[in-house]
């Protein structure tokens, strides 16, 4: 079987007049993480929104696991396999577990099968001591986490990640770096825009810079 889970080809995408995303291509492989360099406003988040079918490119080609895919389209059915995370995650003013059951129901999984499905992403994401705060009232980092047990819930095949430290602060940006860790370790294909060195850092990531446009592997 080959270890490639999602390809892309030639992803062009133009925002007042330049292109901020130039011929992008790039392949992910089944199990890998992958951390995305690159300065503010090189176009990072624009390529993940594009990976996950939340913004559309002017041109290029994407393929999940063999099925192609000609932009603009996007597949519908990709929506359930690639989940993006916010750098700034909304969450809802339900509960904790409201939040991360929430794409579980919208799918329409029986509350038999869900409820404990969000209660291991809890344990998992170590937010069971504020599982009885309301969400507008968690601190950034277990706003953070919560947001990651919400994606990890779904099992997407691929996860993409935006800044997922930013303004966080030390306590939140150490315990969700071992989230990302654990994610890395656990074989879940990620990719993680980010400048954290910590980040970047991690063992057995392979990382990317975008730069001009154009995306470059670092060794």
């Amino acid at each position: 079987m080959s270890q490639t889970l999602f390809e892309a080809e030639g992803i062009v995408r133009r925002l007042g007049g330049r292109r901020v995303l130039d011929g992008i291509a790039l392949n992910l492989e089944r199990g890998q993480g992958y951390v995305l360099s690159g300065d503010n406003g090189s176009g990072k988040t624009t390529l993940l929104r594009i990976l996950s079918g939340l913004d559309a490119a002017d041109a290029g080609v994407l393929r999940f696991q063999g099925e192609q895919a000609l932009l603009p389209r996007y597949p519908d059915g990709w929506r359930l396999r690639a989940v993006y995370v916010h750098q700034h995650p909304y969450l809802f003013h339900t509960s904790v577990a409201g939040n991360i059951a929430y794409g579980l129901k919208a799918r329409g999984e029986a509350r038999e099968r869900w409820l404990h499905k969000v209660e291991d992403a809890i344990d998992w994401a170590g937010v069971r001591e504020v599982v009885a705060v309301p969400p507008q009232k968690l601190s950034g980092g277990e706003k953070q986490r919560v947001a990651l047990a919400r994606a990890k819930v779904l099992a997407p095949q691929l996860l993409l990640l935006d800044e997922p430290t930013a303004n966080l602060d030390a306590a939140g940006r150490r315990r969700t770096i071992e989230l990302l860790a654990r994610l890395c370790a656990e074989g879940v294909s990620v990719l993680i825009a980010c400048h954290d060195r910590e980040i970047i850092e991690l063992p057995g990531v392979r990382r990317f810079h975008l730069e001009d446009g154009k995306l470059v592997p670092v060794a």
